[in-house]
């Protein structure tokens, strides 16, 4: 078990949102066969939440994106699916 530290309080909220989050959007959806299948699905969503899902409070941006997709529509998009089609993203072709 590892403890909120004393001086920071609200690192429990970030982690209980976390959770949240990725149990929403991942966990909830997907039949967990194992546990090398378990860290599978993890790594990728969290490639996915930290370099292509966009975040309110940095402007739509995610957080560790080099390269963000344009908000305007560019004329060819290309879909790459991941875990079976569960999330999609989205780059300019």
């Amino acid at each position: 078990m590892i403890h909120t530290p004393i001086q920071a309080p609200n690192a429990n909220a970030y982690a209980e949102r976390w959770v949240r989050t990725l149990r929403a959007d991942c966990l909830d959806r997907i039949l967990i066969l194992g546990r090398r299948h378990l860290d599978h699905v993890l790594r990728v969503y969290r490639s996915h939440y930290n370099e292509h899902r966009p975040h309110r409070a940095l402007h739509l941006l995610p957080p560790n994106s080099r390269h963000p997709t344009p908000l305007n529509a560019p004329e060819r998009l290309q879909r790459r699916d991941l875990l079976g089609g569960l999330i999609h993203e989205y780059e300019a072709a």
